[in-house]
């Protein structure tokens, strides 16, 4: 059997110093998924891998501030469902289970692996069409088959739901890194579905790392000064990215409470716009809002 990544894993906690390019786990307070079953430290062997001498595993590594990693989460979620959970996911929240993410490499994300007979199989980096992810399930179950888990798939077609240009542009531009045209393509996608949260939260992503992108974040941390409100903002979103929410809502809520005019506003305009990247019932959003609302009024 090929080296398991997860052989690695102790008993004990973990600490917090892995990073995730640039995002860092944050504290609990993630919500639950509507998809697959949710991996952690303690269950991930168990659940998990021992489960894959029964039937085919397929781990997806998302966060809940990529929207693409909601999207193939979706997907695939939806193909478990419509194969009657012939096979399992499991999903790896990144920034809620560090320990598990470190012990697998990840890197970025989303990231799907699949887990046959203890063995991991890489599987994709990015956002497939529908239909090559059947295609990639359905080779993963006659490989399986053929090892005398499971059996192969008689016939899996699906119907593919096309995504709109805007959708399909938005999400090639982001997996390239060009943040300005993934921006103007979902500004675009919210033009024809106003309010779609993938978008939404596509847009806000992409607007962060449009701002962060070839900034020091250790220099321009350690550089921050109080009464510059740009450099105030440039270090919320680096802490955003990092993970550490928190901190970089408190800044931005003190620049509320202690600038004026025009620059006052622009502090609110950029914690909202922040408050985009982070999941609705978060505690530590639901507690800046309020923070928020105390400090206007």
């Amino acid at each position: 059997m090929s080296k398991n990544p997860f052989a690695g894993l102790p008993n004990n906690k973990f600490g917090n110093a892995f990073d995730l390019n640039s995002l860092k786990a944050p504290a609990a307070g993630e919500s639950t998924i509507a998809y697959g079953k949710a991996v952690t430290q303690a269950n991930l062997v168990s659940d998990f891998v021992k489960e894959s001498n029964n039937k085919v595993v397929i781990l997806l590594c998302w966060s809940p501030r990529s929207a693409q990693a909601k999207e193939i989460l979706e997907i695939l979620g939806k193909l478990e469902s419509a194969d009657q959970n012939t096979w399992l996911l499991g999903t790896v929240n990144v920034d809620a289970e560090a320990a598990v993410a470190q012990a697998l490499q990840v890197q970025s994300v989303p990231v799907a692996m699949a887990i046959i007979q203890e063995q991991v199989i890489p599987l994709f980096e990015s956002v497939p069409p529908l239909d090559q992810v059947r295609l990639v399930i359905n080779k993963l179950l006659e490989l399986a088959a053929g090892k005398g888990i499971g059996k192969a798939p008689e016939n899996s077609a699906v119907v593919e739901t096309p995504m709109e240009p805007e959708e399909e542009a938005a999400y090639a531009a982001m997996e390239k890194g060009d943040y300005a045209a993934a921006k103007a393509a979902y500004q675009s996608w919210l033009k024809c579905k106003p309010n779609d949260p993938v978008a939404t939260i596509g847009l806000a992503q992409a607007d962060l790392m449009n701002r962060i992108n070839g900034l020091d974040f250790a220099l321009t941390l350690k550089n921050s000064k109080a009464d510059d409100l740009t450099s105030q903002m440039m270090c919320a979103d680096i802490e955003i990215a990092q993970g550490d929410y928190e901190a970089a809502f408190n800044r931005l809520i003190a620049a509320v409470k202690s600038f004026t005019a025009d620059d006052r506003d622009k502090a609110k305009a950029h914690l909202l716009q922040l408050f985009n990247l982070v999941d609705p019932a978060d505690p530590r959003l639901v507690k800046a809002r309020g923070q928020l609302a105390s400090a206007l009024f």
